[in-house]
């Protein structure tokens, strides 16, 4: 089939990387056939190597639709000519000025080529027999000339992300032992700066919530690494000071400060008076009104701090015991929210803190707040979880 033109109509003018897209468009195909779904899919991974997004690929996907056969070969015809309203009406009905905007975009990629015809409108022109002879609209064979190119980009990315991946894994595990071994700290009795590994861990665990680079990821791998090895050394040198575990577990006994000064300075400042953290009682145990999955999809960052999937109310309980104090939530704070709201939804709150640790300067505060509404029959979690399911709080 005839190929005339590759210049564009009317006042879009010819640009050197236009004429560089043609050359390399026009050139041999990588392959000679392939599977344009096949191929559609592998360039939605590489598409950051192409500079074009999904909309982009809204409207690739549409041009591809218009192509009869499942596969592009190299010696069928591969300009496609649909109307604008076609088009359309294939892109989820995008306007026609952004249908424009995504189309230039492909172009500019390399990914398509224009063939106008003289009055700017698509058509084909047929033979005697039904064939097409002569066809003016977009040309899909730059895609199997950059085949090779496309699952290469695609292969780089899969193991970015894979790289990415683990080295988030990492990140986590590591965050895990250095949480559990400044409890064991705090719990033991054991001199050292826990409240300062706390802030450390926390910092950590805000930056977490972005999605960051693998380089980023890594750099916080060697940040944790470094954390955990201090940890580790104050723990051995508390050790090798102290004794027995049992001259350490007296010690924690004579003590009965609060762990974290923040908090303290912070209930003072409002003119509170403290008083020494009362005994645990017994709480009547009501489970929430939500359920549980609901609650986990909507906080879930604090299942990676579970070794085992959390199936069970009292497994989330334990687990918010746990990861409040790298939430700088006191044992105090812990202990009246369950006694004001019950375990499970004081366990809910503290997970939905969690997951708003970014936005919350000050957690242990922010739960005795919410404990008093609590204590007033003023405060259920349900709101809170429901608002983190929403699109835009996520997306915050």
């Amino acid at each position: 089939m005839e190929r005339l033109t590759t210049t564009p109509f009317g006042q879009r003018p010819v640009t050197a990387g236009l004429i560089e897209s043609i050359q390399a468009a026009t050139g041999p195909a990588s392959v000679p056939h392939l599977n344009k779904w096949e191929l559609f899919r592998t360039l939605c991974v590489a598409r950051s190597a192409f500079n074009v997004t999904d909309r982009d690929l809204t409207v690739l996907n549409a041009l591809l639709s218009f192509h009869q056969d499942t596969n592009l070969s190299d010696n069928d015809n591969l300009i496609v000519f649909p109307s604008n309203v076609s088009l359309s009406e294939r892109a989820h009905g995008m306007a026609e000025s952004t249908l424009r905007r995504h189309l230039a975009a492909l172009v500019n990629a390399g990914l398509i080529l224009r063939h106008d015809s003289p009055n700017g409108k698509r058509y084909a022109a047929r033979g005697e027999g039904g064939q097409v002879v002569r066809a003016f609209g977009f040309d899909l064979r730059p895609l199997l000339v950059r085949a090779v190119e496309i699952n290469n980009a695609a292969a780089e990315v899969r193991a970015a992300e894979e790289r990415r991946k683990r080295s988030r894994e990492a990140v986590t595990l590591l965050k895990r032992d250095a949480l559990k071994l400044v409890q064991y700290g705090r719990e033991s009795g054991a001199q050292g700066p826990w409240e300062g590994f706390e802030t450390a861990l926390l910092a950590i665990h805000k930056q977490m919530r972005r999605n960051l680079a693998v380089e980023e990821l890594e750099n916080l791998k060697t940040q944790m690494e470094n954390l955990l090895d201090k940890i580790r050394n104050v723990l051995t040198e508390t050790k090798e000071m102290g004794g027995s575990d049992g001259n350490n577990e007296r010690h924690y006994h004579n003590s009965n400060k609060d762990s974290y000064e923040s908090e303290l300075w912070h209930e003072k400042a409002k003119g509170e008076v403290l008083t020494e953290p009362e005994p645990e009682v017994a709480v009547e145990r009501v489970e929430p009104n939500i359920p549980l999955a609901l609650v986990l999809k909507a906080c879930p960052d604090i299942e990676p701090y579970s070794q085992y999937p959390v199936h069970h109310w009292h497994e989330l309980v334990a687990l918010a015991a746990f990861v409040r104090g790298m939430m700088g939530i006191s044992e105090d704070a812990w202990q009246q929210a369950q006694r004001a709201m019950g375990p499970e939804v004081a366990a809910v709150t503290v997970a939905g803190i969690l997951q708003r640790i970014g936005d919350i300067k000050s957690p242990g505060g922010y739960l005795r707040a919410l404990t008093r509404k609590a204590e007033d029959n003023a405060f259920s979690p349900g709101p809170m979880i429901m608002a983190l399911l929403r699109p835009e709080v996520q997306a915050a």
